[in-house]
C-alpha cells in the first residue's frame, strides 16, 4: 500500500518549607483542604451517578475548570452550595453537562493533518472502486459538527476520492451542539475566521463557495455537503462500537488529552473494534497511542498522529 505519508519513526519534586519555629501543618489550613476536596469528590460521585457523566474518566483539574465556571455564573461561593444547587435544579444539570462536552473545533483544523487525511480518503476511494461498498468515515466527539463537515467538503473537492460513495457519521454526547451540526448552520465569532479555515480547499477548487452559503457572518453548508454526513448522540466512553468493523476511517482529535491514561485504553479499544481490519485512526497533535495497545495501531505517520489498525 502507498500513501505517500511521512512514516516518520518519531517518539510518539515537590519541596516543603518552613515559616515558622512550629514545623507542624496548619492544623485549619489543612481542615479546610480537606473538606474541600472532599465536598468536590461528592459533586463528582453525584454527576457520575445522577446524571450519567463518567467523570471518573476525565482529568481532575480540567473539571474543575468546568465546574468552577458554572459556580462562577451562578454566583456559588464552594462546591458544596453548587452541589446543593447542582440536586434540585435540572436546567442546571443540563448547563454543566453541556460544559463539560469538549466543543473546541473549526473547519480544517491543523491543515497538515488534513493534508495526510486526504491521502487516506484519496486511497480508500481507489481500493473501493471497483465494488458497491461505501467509505465510511466516523467523526468521533465531533463537537458542533465542522469537522464531519470538513471531511464532505474535502471529498466533494477532491477529484480522486468518490464524493457519492462516502458516508460520514458525527457523534457527540452534547445534544445542543449535535443540533447546531444538524442544522448545519455557523455564525462566525469574531474572533475566528471561518474564510481563513475554508481557505484550505482552495488548493482544489477556487470555487468552494458554492459549497458554503455566506452571508454577513452566517455561513452555511449546502444540500451536496449535509446529505452525506449524519449525526447520532453517543457517548465514546461508556458507548458500545458504532459498528463491527465496519469504518474505512475514525477520526477522534483532542479528546485524549482530557481523559486519564487509564481511560484511554477502553476508548482506543471501542475504536479497533468499530475499524475495518485496515482502517485508519487519526487523533489530535498533542495525543499519543498508550504502549499498551501499541500491536493495535501501526503508526503510518508519526508526525500527523496517523495511525492504521491492525485487527489481525
Amino acid at each position: 500500500m502507498d500513501l505517500d505519508l511521512d512514516l516518520d519513526s518519531g517518539s510518539d519534586s515537590d519541596t516543603d518549607s518552613d515559616t515558622g519555629s512550629d514545623s507542624s501543618p496548619n492544623s485549619d489550613s489543612d481542615t479546610a483542604a480537606e473538606t474541600d476536596a472532599d465536598a468536590f469528590d461528592e459533586l463528582l460521585a453525584f454527576v457520575e451517578a445522577e446524571l450519567n457523566f463518567a467523570t471518573s474518566h476525565y482529568n481532575d483539574s480540567y473539571l474543575d475548570r468546568r465546574i468552577s465556571s458554572r459556580m462562577r455564573r451562578t454566583q456559588t461561593d464552594s462546591y458544596t452550595e453548587y452541589a446543593d444547587l447542582l440536586h434540585s435544579d435540572s436546567d442546571e444539570q443540563e448547563s454543566l453537562l453541556e460544559s463539560f462536552s469538549i466543543n473546541v473545533t473549526g473547519f480544517f483544523r491543523n491543515p497538515e493533518v488534513w493534508d495526510g487525511i486526504r491521502q487516506i480518503l484519496r486511497h480508500c476511494s481507489a481500493r473501493r472502486q471497483h465494488t458497491d461498498q461505501p467509505l465510511r468515515i466516523w467523526s468521533a466527539a465531533c463537537a458542533d459538527g465542522r469537522e464531519p463537515y470538513s471531511l464532505s467538503l474535502l471529498a466533494q473537492l477532491d477529484p480522486k476520492i468518490d464524493a457519492d460513495a462516502v458516508e460520514i457519521l458525527g457523534t457527540d454526547i452534547s445534544e445542543p451542539a449535535l443540533e447546531t451540526a444538524r442544522n448545519g448552520v455557523y455564525e462566525e465569532p469574531r474572533t475566528v475566521d471561518l474564510d481563513e479555515q475554508l481557505s484550505f480547499l482552495e488548493a482544489y477548487d477556487e470555487g468552494y463557495e458554492q459549497y458554503v452559503e455566506h452571508q454577513g457572518r452566517t455561513y452555511e453548508l449546502g444540500a451536496d455537503i449535509r446529505q452525506s454526513v449524519t449525526f447520532e448522540r453517543h457517548d465514546l466512553i461508556n458507548g458500545e462500537p458504532k459498528s463491527t468493523a465496519n469504518f474505512d476511517l475514525v477520526v477522534c482529535r483532542n479528546l485524549f488529552i482530557y481523559i486519564d491514561n487509564e481511560f484511554k485504553r477502553p476508548i482506543l479499544q471501542t475504536i479497533a473494534r468499530s475499524l475495518t481490519d485496515d482502517g485508519f485512526l487519526v487523533i489530535g497533535k498533542a495525543e499519543t497511542i498508550p504502549p499498551s495497545l501499541k500491536s493495535a495501531f501501526e503508526v503510518r505517520d508519526a508526525r500527523r498522529r496517523i495511525y492504521q489498525c491492525d485487527n489481525s
